[in-house]
């Protein structure tokens, strides 16, 4: 069944884009968006590839334009999705994954109810400082306030939580990969193998390691 918008976020840190990289490679028929940004890109990342990296005047004129399905500013850095990527995908006969940030995913959840969302969340703040303080010196970019201020809005967007259908855990890799892949297995129809595990992400039946999870963040 194609025409599913699956959208996930999560805190910066969590693991997200490794996630959805893993997913890519294990479900077919997926159409993967590609945001846009302008925010510098990262060691070895390519335009359009990761991201369309471009100007705050560009994208300012693309926001006037109504060119955005959403877009949010986050850390002084525009982020985000172009309308035209929901009707690419239509057009391929494939479902849309979008890897969007908290306020971006608000905003698509309120203009497509039926869309599928999921939140993957860090075990817990110390392995999520530890995410942080590791990708700050890949970058070589080793700013304490930059990652005070990280942490600090990971608090806040797990508030959102409960307003996403599913919600993982990114604790071990393989683990978290494969719930992911149960949801969008189970969204698109499927039961065998895949629908107690889907079941278990659900956030209106949260599961004991959700609980214990959003426990270390005080929540």
């Amino acid at each position: 069944m194609a025409g599913i918008l699956f959208i996930i976020s999560a805190p910066s840190g969590s693991g997200k884009s490794t996630l959805v990289g893993q997913l890519r490679t294990l479900v077919e028929g997926l159409d993967f968006s590609i945001s846009y940004t302008t925010r510098a890109p990262r060691g070895s990342e390519e335009d359009g590839r990761e991201y369309h990296f471009t100007s705050r005047e560009e994208f300012e004129r693309m926001i006037a334009a109504g060119d955005f399905l959403e877009w949010a500013e986050v850390f002084g850095n525009y982020y985000g999705t172009a309308v035209s990527a929901l009707e690419h995908a239509r057009v391929a006969g494939k479902d849309l994954l979008l890897d969007i940030d908290v306020q971006g995913a608000v905003q698509v959840m309120q203009k497509m109810p039926n869309a599928v969302s999921i939140f993957v969340m860090p075990p817990s703040p110390e392995v999520l400082e530890m995410r942080l303080r590791h990708r700050s010196e890949a970058e070589h970019v080793t700013s304490e306030a930059v990652i005070e201020r990280r942490l600090s809005q990971a608090h806040n967007e797990l508030k959102q939580i409960w307003d996403y259908k599913y919600a993982l855990v990114n604790d071990v890799l393989e683990q978290a990969v494969s719930e992911m892949r149960a949801v969008v297995l189970f969204e698109r129809g499927a039961r065998d193998g895949v629908q107690a595990m889907a079941e278990g992400c659900r956030t209106d039946r949260p599961s004991e390691k959700l609980k214990a999870a959003l426990g270390t963040f005080g929540r």
